[in-house]
């Protein structure tokens, strides 16, 4: 596998790295378990939690750079990168000051004696990270691992590999010992070979379904504890009472950010039939003043996609959602200029026998479906293998509860665009995975959950 980036604005190489041979993974995992038996891991986490504290001052001074990294090499807007950075630094500062007290030991009422739960490391973890937030994604892993003792052996996608050394590089210079936090330039096979290794003990990803099924046949063949977050086709439920000028613009954030390459942005909108038509027609307007290019352009509102391949994919996927029925109703085409850019893109009258009504597009395209109340809603937001998030907007806020505890997501916004924080659990069910991220679910789903109980006391005659 070539660890390589390209712009995917002018086709240049950012950057290159050779894959790491078995004798060099053997050797970064050695170490990883020598730092899970160390002080390190084994003590007292106020060292650790220093650690993510300085990473974050860390982060914050060197924000210029890391948002053109990350601009450089899978295209995202330099608004966007920036936001991104911004965030990776206040997940670091939330946890290095909330997780000694979310792995602090937890008392239990029992009639056994005296219980409580503490909270240990486990091992080395594997990490398989995607491209679309080169940094987000890795951080929101580093936190949590690094507050709870837990070495990780990260695995970054293969177009992004500058962005990954580079959090490695900062993890070490806030003080991590080596070892800590390792980036991976492995194949599939290597990564296989490391969970089925007993020093590896458990394992999170997020990509595609495929890659999840992968992994976790892997880890479960292995007894390893496994995190999934995959991918999503989030709905964005929009009811006949709803601010239809406000859903708009959150739709269409949601819908065209990051290039559409977003996990929990707005796919599927299901538009409540008394406004659907006034619905589309706002969408179909504020994708058209969309300006599109450069995402170094302070201006620029759409960037590219990752690659040309993702574009080409892209736009295979809506020539055949058409062919198959679907009624293009604005945009559906690359972009002749340079990069790998693609137009703002509507798609209605997708049938269920539609190839596209199962599909996840990563892309800025919006499937639109048009429901007549909210049986029909959550119906067909439920007809779906994904149930990562969704959002609905409703003047109603009570009704809007109802729907979104009826909706199969693992996480659902009300009048508001999906996002994410470090306070905020972070994953899905159904095909999008399983387990949690972040907050304090999401530190605990990769720790020794350790129960101690002293028996009561006996009198002796």
């Amino acid at each position: 596998m070539a660890y390589k980036s390209i712009n995917p604005v002018t086709g240049e190489t950012v950057a290159e790295f050779a894959s790491h041979r078995d004798a060099e993974i053997e050797r970064f995992l050695a170490q990883s378990h020598e730092i899970y038996k160390s002080e390190w891991s084994q003590g007292p986490i106020e060292r650790r939690l220093n650690v993510l504290s300085r990473l974050a001052d860390l982060i914050e001074s060197r924000s210029d750079e890391l948002a053109k990294v990350a601009v450089q090499e899978m295209g995202k807007r330099i608004s966007e990168a920036r936001g991104e950075v911004e965030q990776i630094a206040k997940i670091s500062r939330h946890f290095a000051d909330h997780a000694a007290k979310m792995l602090a030991p937890e008392k239990i009422e029992t009639d056994k004696g005296d219980a409580w739960l503490e909270y240990h490391p486990i091992g080395v973890i594997v990490a398989i990270e995607p491209w679309n937030f080169p940094y987000y994604q890795l951080i929101r892993v580093a936190a949590p691992a690094i507050a709870a003792g837990n070495p990780v052996l990260v695995k970054p996608a293969s177009i992004v590999p500058k962005s990954a050394k580079l959090i490695e590089e900062l993890i070490l210079e806030a003080g991590a010992p080596k070892g800590a936090w390792t980036t991976l330039f492995a194949s599939s096979d290597q990564i296989a070979a490391l969970l089925q290794d007993d020093r590896v003990q458990g394992v999170t990803l997020t990509g595609s379904e495929r890659a999840g099924s992968i992994v976790a046949a892997e880890a479960g063949r292995n007894l390893k504890k496994s995190v999934l977050e995959l991918g999503g086709s989030d709905v964005f439920a929009v009811l006949d009472d709803a601010d239809l000028d406000r859903a708009v613009d959150v739709g269409a954030a949601s819908r065209l950010a990051v290039a559409g390459q977003v996990c929990i942005a707005a796919k599927r909108f299901i538009v409540h039939e008394k406004v659907a038509e006034r619905f589309i027609e706002k969408l179909e307007q504020k994708f058209s003043v969309m300006r599109i290019g450069d995402p170094m352009d302070e201006t620029v509102d759409l960037g590219p996609l990752s690659s040309v391949a993702a574009r080409d994919s892209l736009a295979e996927q809506v020539r055949k959602a058409v062919a198959a029925g679907a009624q293009l109703r604005y945009g559906g085409n690359p972009l002749s200029a340079q990069g790998a850019y693609f137009e703002p893109t509507i798609l209605t009258n997708i049938a269920r026998d539609n190839p596209a009504y199962f599909e996840e597009f990563f892309g800025p395209v919006a499937q639109i479906h048009i429901v007549r109340d909210d049986d029909a809603l959550v119906a067909l937001a439920n007809d779906s293998p994904y149930g990562l998030g969704g959002t609905i907007f409703s003047s109603d806020i009570a009704r809007a509860k109802a729907l979104a505890s009826r909706i199969e997501t693992g996480m659902v916004w009300i009048n508001a665009m999906t996002a994410s924080g470090p306070e905020l659990p972070f994953g899905g069910v159904k095909r999008s995975g399983y387990g949690r991220e972040m907050a304090e679910s999401g530190i605990k789903e990769l720790v020794n959950q350790k129960l101690v109980l002293v028996g009561p006391s006996q009198e002796v005659a």
